[in-house]
């Protein structure tokens, strides 16, 4: 095996970044204040500032080798896009060309728009829209096979000005809460904060495979998932994986992941075994929230990239494999000044840290009034198979605080003020030669789908192949919303301490039913959220129409975030892409049961009968056996046949109807209860088949053959 090379971390981190280091040192002064002045202050880039940007980030592009720029931005598909530009201009009298990138270049880039989801807000034919540079998230040089590209990360919207992206939303929400947040901590006398900003640390889980493997199954290349596949003898039972030992393969992988991101600025920090065979995790530092989106869209196609280097396959779908754990991508949220004070801090004697508790109880009150529409940020096809099991927060949202936070809001509730604050104790290990620490006041909970982790929240809901915009678009927003609807009354208050320890006392009471610290994969938690009247939202069908309800429109269009329009888009495409990824599934498996697994089926029945045939005339032997399993394999190809027949009725039909809601709801329940009744047989087959004549490598293959 060779020798990897070795390298300082400290020396290529951000070395592919026209971060802040590198613009202080390229740009003249002014510019530089300049840019800094419409980063930090939200003024407008005038287009001769923005001309001297352009041609030092041209210049520190080429530098890195870059013959091509390009507007990366995030349409509403679930990946990123890109159209790609040389920087040579028109040919010269001479034959040369000029390398050229001018500020209007930088700033705005025109794609077409006609055949991204636009939800009915752009027709076919109108195909103008705009990409427009999102200047606080710094540019990068992508360096791969093709190349190297120079990438400016920006906004996408129509030429009517709606957003048609995840960028443009996230952006005019992180503007709601740093306005609404100044206005509650200018109560408490902060007069020096300028800005407040929410933070953002996704953690993403991933499935690696063997590539040439990956290949042979053509569930996973159509769709993600594995549609057909019978447990192998072990799973995940014995929890050696988690944690566990990294293989050198694996390990090999994720070092040369950690240098690709450590190049692009991304602080790729924590990698580990996860708890299913195959599973893994990586975990960021935490960021600004428009630059972690950023950063987590870089990450996935980077585990996806660098994979196929090393002959192996990235699988970013929820569920890749039934009967083990599939991957989320917990949203660590935070709020924070620009001059390092985080809201969520609080502090050791949090009973006593007043702006703490009405920042709590604010998000207390936000995550009760808008359960269904966090939900909503969190659902998608593949995290409908995740959501509700014993691996996953329970599709219910509720909030953990744990002991120590719980205490005071009952302290709150009960007597109108807290009066202390439980405290972390000393944890004795019972060995001598081990030290003695401090424990934390308070446990954690895994079961939680939005817990406080110390000083952050951790949405636990949000599945592994989605961008981490939405979730925050919508924490933002109703946070944002709690605060102003606090404010309007602290502001005009005659006695602010009365008015605020009231005002905590009573988000505190309206909204306890929202805390549960219990155990969220009982069932007696289902019963109990039933009682207190919490929405248990089991499908992404279900959750769709929380987006533009009137609370929902009221919400969004008072601080600016979407339109009403924005909101009947996204709720039609989100119908329409449900429909057809399970029209996607549904016909892969009918090509795969009627290309792969019936032949298979067949030349091995074939085959039994003839040996069976061939038993009984040469020496007239007990054949009782092979004629046993003969009927059982016969029976089960038969009940394939029939399920085989129902999916391709009902996949018609879904097929015919109007796009809307009525047809997801079919797919949701006629197509997916057929492509269930399709694969029960077939998984069955699968373990009596002769394993050579099986068409595809199996779980065990894929799981533990890495």
């Amino acid at each position: 095996m060779m020798e990897k090379e070795n390298f300082n971390v400290v020396d290529i981190f951000g070395e592919n970044v026209f971060n802040d280091s590198v613009m202080q040192a390229r740009l003249p002064k002014k510019v530089y204040k300049k840019l800094h002045e419409v980063m930090e202050e939200g003024k407008e880039l005038d287009l001769e500032t923005a001309d001297v940007v352009a041609h030092e980030m041209k210049e520190w592009a080429i530098e890195k080798g870059a013959t091509h720029y390009t507007h990366w931005f995030q349409p509403l598909t679930g990946v990123t896009a890109e159209k790609h530009d040389s920087f040579i201009t028109a040919p010269m009298e001479n034959g040369k060309v000029l390398m050229s990138f001018s500020g209007k270049e930088l700033i705005k880039g025109e794609p077409d728009a006609s055949s991204f989801p636009s939800g009915g807000l752009r027709a076919t034919f109108e195909a103008r829209g705009y990409t427009a540079w999102d200047c606080t998230s710094p540019a990068f040089v992508r360096q791969d096979a093709a190349g190297a590209t120079l990438c400016i990360p920006t906004a996408f919207c129509s030429y009517t000005g709606e957003a048609l992206d995840q960028k443009t939303p996230l952006l005019r929400s992180m503007e709601a809460i740093n306005v609404q947040a100044l206005r509650l901590i200018r109560l408490f006398g902060n007069t020096t904060s300028k800005r407040v900003t929410p933070s953002v640390g996704p953690e993403q889980e991933y499935f690696i495979v063997d590539r040439e493997k990956y290949l042979q199954r053509k569930d996973l290349i159509f769709t993600g998932r594995t549609l057909f596949g019978a447990m192998p003898p072990k799973g995940q039972e014995m929890d050696d994986h988690y944690f566990g030992s990294i293989r050198e393969r694996i390990a090999s992988y994720m070092r040369d992941v950690n240098i690709e991101l450590w190049k692009l600025g991304v602080s790729s920090k924590t990698q580990h075994n996860e708890v299913a065979p195959a599973q893994h995790e990586l975990a960021p530092i935490y960021a600004v929230a428009n630059i972690a989106v950023d950063h987590n869209q870089l990450i996935m196609e980077t585990l996806k990239k660098v994979a196929y280097r090393h002959g192996l396959q990235c699988l970013l779908h929820e569920k890749p494999f039934a009967g083990v754990n599939g991957s989320g991508k917990h949203d660590n949220w935070s709020i924070t000044t620009d001059d390092g004070i985080n809201l969520l801090e609080p502090g050791k004697t949090p009973h006593e840290n007043i702006q703490f508790l009405l920042v709590l109880t604010c998000i207390l009150k936000a995550v009760d009034t808008h359960a269904d529409l966090l939900r909503e940020s969190a659902a998608d096809v593949g995290n409908d198979h995740r959501l509700g099991a014993n691996e996953a927060p329970p599709a219910i949202l509720s909030v953990y605080l744990g002991e120590q936070l719980e205490d005071v809001l009952s302290q709150l509730i009960s007597t109108g003020a807290a009066t202390h604050s439980i405290s972390g104790q000393r944890l004795e290990t019972g060995v001598k030669s081990l030290p003695d620490f401090m424990k934390d006041a308070t446990d954690r909970n895994r079961t939680s789908p939005f817990a406080f982790t110390g000083n952050k929240f951790e949405f636990r809901m949000v599945g592994s192949q989605d961008s981490v915009s939405q979730p925050n678009v919508v924490l933002n927003t109703i946070v944002a919303e709690a605060f102003a609807e606090a404010c309007d009354e602290l502001e005009k208050a005659d006695d602010f301490d009365m008015a605020v320890h009231d005002l905590i006392k009573k988000y505190a009471t309206e909204h306890q039913r929202i805390v549960f610290n219990g155990n969220g994969y009982s069932d007696e938690w289902v019963e109990e959220a039933e009682r207190r009247g919490l929405p248990n939202i089991k499908s992404m069908v279900d959750a769709i129409p929380a987006l533009n309800t009137e609370k929902a429109v009221a919400l969004f269009e008072k601080f600016g975030v979407f339109t009403k329009a924005e909101l009947d888009s996204r709720v039609e495409i989100e119908y329409e892409t449900y429909a057809k990824e399970i029209n996607i599934e549904a016909k892969a498996m009918i090509d795969i049961a009627t290309k792969q697994i019936i032949p298979a089926v067949i030349r091995y029945t074939t085959t039994l009968a003839e040996s069976i045939n061939a038993v009984k005339a040469a020496c007239g032997a007990d054949i009782s056996v092979q004629t046993e399993i003969l009927m059982e394999v016969s029976d089960l190809l038969a009940d394939t046949k029939n399920a085989l027949s129902k999916l391709e009725e009902v996949t018609a039909q879904g097929a015919a109807m109007a796009q809307g809601r009525e047809q997801a709801v079919f797919y949701r329940d006629e197509v997916m209860t057929a492509m269930k009744a399709l694969r029960t047989p077939v998984d069955k087959l699968e373990m009596l088949v002769d394993k050579s004549m099986w068409p595809m490598p199996s779980y065990g293959d894929l799981m533990f053959e890495v």
